[in-house]
């Protein structure tokens, strides 16, 4: 039997919990020892030392032969019950959630924390070991096309049904709450999960666009599936929608061909080029559907979607070969693979042609996955490289006690702060939709917001990840730490559901869409929390450089609106940026204007605002979206190139 070999970045049941958000000073004051032989770690008065710092000091005083030298000589960083050591996520929740409500969710969410630690993390380690295989023949020759996932992978299927993992988001027991309590678990749980948080995403995604549809009859029964807590019952869904045309270009590359049968079903015939999760029960499909002569319908305008069962009731699959799996340069954990579908019996369960806005409610939910990957991953290396400050000695004290290393440390978490932030107020948004209580103005906030998220955490994760990896030094780049893996499977997010630029084009779609509506409701919005803050003396620099930026968004929006649509496309991201900037620190500001709020809260809402919160007028003031630079932009990208006729 396999035994789960943990990394040294596991997490301790037996750890002090070390409050997540509290950086620089602030950071360390309970734990500054007094110095010993040569090594500085005084920084105040009355300061306690933990037993663990001792311990670290104690043996660097030791004589060298007395050491224990046959292992490297660096403690490995523990983390305790995830949820009691996020400081910034209880104390959201204790601002927003009713008092009943919270008392119920805290309980629950400490528990899982528990779950987490205790019984979750290693079956993710042993995912990361076990990675799927593809069996494409037996013994004898015949073709099987079996994906062979370990038993950790199938055990993590089993804890999210328990857990509730999909179901808490359509149970509603907290009415317009459920789905913030559903974000926050899969926020605890994506870091620990083994990759398993994507199969969920798919699987959320096609309950909502089954629930969007009214769950008509035909579907209940896998509504009902992909909703349940009874892990017998409970399946997950893919998605595909890749084909080997196009990525996020569905409308232009989707082959996939559905014949319509005599029993009102469909048969598909084409080649999905990546399908995540593979290993799902059902999934949801695009194809064209083919009239009595053959012909189909090009564009987006010829697009259907269908529901299938990835196998039939004997475990055969429905008509599907499976013709290789991705190899991937992360979330090696899960099944991507090429498949062919051979006449997969399959059902319509879109209006024909509808099949691009009936996916679209699919596509919301996985982006809103995708952020919560993207923060909790943030998160995680954070709080280990934290926790690794207090251990690891350098230069004659602990990383903690040197200024830049901390200085390092904070702005990380100041980034992640605001990306925890954003991602709640997109939640709570859904939340409110969900349960028909959101205003027209929080359905076109909520519409702007996902792709202004997905993109800019999916930036932030990579950013932050790679520079939370150098804080371990040479150790963060050793694979049997487990440190590598966050990197990779962090990497996938600016890619996943929509690249940087595929969201901004999206974003400018949802101004075209609401006739500009969208960004009164944005200006509006902003506007009104930053009065609410403005009492605050401690937040004045902050709220006048929010001013400051909100001015500046409106004169771009003003000078743009006058210049030809190439200016806007040009400016696509860095109006995007500049919208999750100026958001993002209206959330910062407004959190920290709480009555109960920290120290802590207002210095992370000023140094957010200290950096340039609207890049788009200032590239625009530098002429940046100007046809003349588009042509150069080309030119600067392929002079010396083979294709214009020179070599380097």
């Amino acid at each position: 039997m396999f035994t789960c070999r943990l990394p040294w970045w596991r997490s301790s049941a037996t750890c002090k919990p070390w409050q997540s958000g509290h950086f620089l000073p602030r950071l360390w004051e309970r734990c500054q020892p007094p110095s010993r032989k040569g090594i500085n770690t005084t920084v105040g008065q009355g300061q306690q030392v933990s037993a663990q710092e001792k311990q670290v000091l104690e043996d660097l005083e030791m004589p060298l032969a007395r050491r224990e030298t046959k292992n490297l000589f660096q403690e490995q960083p523990e983390t305790g019950n995830q949820y009691l050591e996020d400081a910034l996520l209880r104390s959201y929740l204790k601002t927003h959630l009713p008092p009943k409500v919270l008392e119920e969710v805290n309980q629950d969410l400490e528990r899982f924390g528990n779950r987490l630690l205790t019984k979750i993390r290693p079956l993710g380690w042993e995912c990361e070991l076990n990675p799927p295989v593809f069996r494409q023949y037996d013994a004898w020759g015949q073709r099987v096309d079996q994906i062979v996932t370990c038993s950790a992978w199938r055990k993590m299927k089993e804890i999210a049904a328990e857990e509730g993992l999909i179901a808490e988001a359509y149970e509603r027991r907290y009415s317009n709450w459920s789905r913030l309590h559903q974000a926050v678990k899969l926020y605890l749980f994506s870091s620990c999960s083994g990759g398993f948080n994507c199969p969920l995403a798919m699987t959320d995604g096609a309950a909502k666009v089954i629930e969007s549809l009214g769950i008509p009859g035909s579907l209940k029964n896998a509504f009902d599936h992909l909703t349940s807590r009874d892990p017998k019952k409970f399946w997950t869904s893919g998605q595909w929608m890749t084909e080997r045309r196009g990525g996020s270009d569905v409308a232009n590359g989707t082959e996939t061909v559905a014949r319509k049968q005599t029993d009102g079903t469909y048969r598909l015939y084409g080649f999905k080029w990546f399908t995540s999760a593979a290993d799902s029960d059902v999934t949801l499909t695009l194809a064209r559907v083919a009239d009595a002569e053959g012909h189909v319908k090009e564009g987006s305008s010829g697009l259907s979607l269908f529901f299938l069962k990835v196998r039939d009731e004997e475990g055969k699959l429905n008509s599907i070969q499976v013709q290789r799996l991705k190899d991937k340069l992360g979330t090696r954990q899960m099944a991507t693979a090429e498949l062919w579908l051979d006449g997969a019996k399959a059902e319509l369960i879109s209006a024909e042609g509808r099949g691009v806005a009936s996916i679209s409610n699919m596509l919301n939910i996985t982006r809103i996955h995708n952020v919560i990957g993207a923060v909790a991953s943030m998160r995680r290396m954070i709080s280990l490289s934290r926790e690794y400050a207090r251990r690891r000695v350098a230069f004659g004290k602990l990383l903690k006690d040197h200024p830049l290393h901390m200085q390092t440390i904070a702005r990380m978490e100041v980034q992640t702060r605001g990306a925890f932030l954003l991602l709640m107020e997109i939640v709570r948004l859904l939340g409110l939709a969900e349960t028909n209580m959101a205003s027209e103005q929080d359905q076109l906030l909520l519409r702007l917001l996902i792709p202004v998220a997905k993109l800019y955490t999916g930036k932030q994760a990579s950013a932050v990840v790679v520079e939370a990896m150098e804080s371990f030094g040479g150790q963060g780049y050793m694979e049997d730490t487990g440190l590598p893996v966050i990197l990779r499977d962090a990497l996938v997010l600016s890619i996943w559901e929509g690249t940087t630029n595929i969201l901004s084009l999206d974003v400018l779609r949802s101004l075209t869409k609401s006739q500009g509506e969208v960004m009164a409701v944005f200006f509006s919005t902003v506007q009104k929390k930053l009065e609410l803050a403005s009492s605050t003396a401690k937040l004045e620099p902050a709220v006048k450089r929010m001013r400051d930026a909100i001015s500046s968004l409106t004169r771009f929006m003003q000078a743009a609106g006058s210049k030809e649509a190439l200016t806007m496309e040009l400016a696509a991201r860095d109006f995007s940026y500049s919208l999750a900037r100026i958001y993002t620190g209206v959330l910062l500001i407004e959190h920290a204007a709480r009555p109960d709020a920290s120290s802590t809260d207002i210095s992370a809402a000023r140094r957010w605002c200290n950096q340039e919160l609207c890049p788009a007028a200032t590239e625009l003031e530098n002429s940046s979206y100007e046809a003349e630079e588009a042509l150069q932009d080309s030119v600067l990208v392929y002079e010396g190139s083979p294709a214009h006729g020179s070599r380097l």
